[in-house]
């Protein structure tokens, strides 16, 4: 599983490589949590969806 991607920042409105900080297996699949290095914005991702606002 990679460690770091590529995405659009909501709080820096720019793309960043996030890391990838925690990863757990749970009963509905992996849960993946990500922080942008520059701001320390995070977010979650369960099985691919993901909790940033759309």
């Amino acid at each position: 599983m990679a460690l770091e991607k590529s995405i659009d920042c909501p709080r820096c409105e720019e793309s960043q490589t996030f890391y990838r900080t925690a990863a757990m297996t749970l009963h509905l699949g992996e849960k993946q949590k990500w922080r942008c290095p520059e701001c320390s914005f995070g977010f979650i991702e369960v099985n691919g969806i993901d909790t940033l606002p759309a």
